[in-house]
């Protein structure tokens, strides 16, 4: 790296949020500049301005800093408006083709999984969750898939922290079960939502990481029971985490 009295300081400011966005675990100032040898001083004062304008935010009342609201949305700004998007479209278009059904580009956000992309199946009876849609992490495949890839403790700590609306008659009410199922997830490899966000509904996510193995979003599918059992959507597991690793390598290759 170059000497820190010629990097700008809006270089800087980049250059921590890179540090922190490598990370899987939220960083001191301290801890952040060990990797970018600048100025103590400068370093802290750039970690107080990005807390100050949400692009970053401190873990409790902790002095270690994890990415905030305007980053992570700064992020799927740039998957959705970047040339690769283009690319990612048609890797979704190939797999719905394949699996006969609506697929989805689910992305982690604080209160829950943001539908960034999706392609929906030809089917007149479908059920339609338009780009944009908020989801919850506890009834939802591509939430148990987001939490299932977290580390240990840090999945614990947000389970235990969640709010388990009760969405159907099968959702998960509390963490103890729902930790259980997070278990088998890791071991699968996939996992699925069991008509537990919407009565009728059934769907399967994979992860899509990045070359470090980071969890960057799932890859679900989803339809109505009336067309779909729990049977068919995992005998589809291949081409979904196929479609992923495409995703991954298109995004992330170079």
């Amino acid at each position: 790296m170059a000497s820190s009295d010629r990097i700008p300081t809006n270089l800087r400011t980049l250059l921590i949020l890179e540090v922190l966005g490598r990370s899987d675990q939220p960083m001191t100032a301290t801890e952040i500049n060990e990797q970018l040898g600048l100025p103590k001083q400068t370093v802290h004062r750039l970690c107080v301005t990005l807390e100050e304008n949400g692009f970053i935010a401190r873990l409790g009342h902790s002095k270690r800093y994890q990415i905030a609201r305007r980053l992570r949305e700064l992020g799927a700004g740039l998957l959705h408006n970047s040339r690769d998007h283009i690319a990612r479209r048609q890797i979704l278009k190939d797999l719905a083709t394949s699996v006969g059904e609506t697929v989805n580009f689910v992305i982690p956000e604080t209160d829950g999984m943001r539908y960034l992309d999706r392609v929906e199946t030809d089917w007149a009876f479908r059920i339609q969750l338009p780009i944009g849609t908020n989801v919850p992490f506890h009834c939802t495949a591509s939430g148990k898939c987001f939490l299932a890839s977290l580390p240990p403790k840090q999945r614990h700590n947000l389970v235990q922290n969640l709010n388990f609306e009760r969405m159907t008659s099968h959702t998960h009410v509390s963490a103890e079960s729902l930790m259980e199922e997070l278990a088998g997830v890791r071991k699968l490899g996939y996992s699925l939502d069991r008509e537990e966000f919407l009565d009728g509904m059934i769907a399967l996510a994979v992860p899509m990481t990045d070359k470090n193995g980071r969890f960057i979003s799932a890859i679900a599918m989803h339809g109505p029971t009336q067309r779909l059992s729990i049977d068919l959507l995992v005998s589809q597991v291949d081409l979904i985490q196929e479609a992923a690793k495409r995703l991954s390598e298109v995004l992330f290759s170079a």
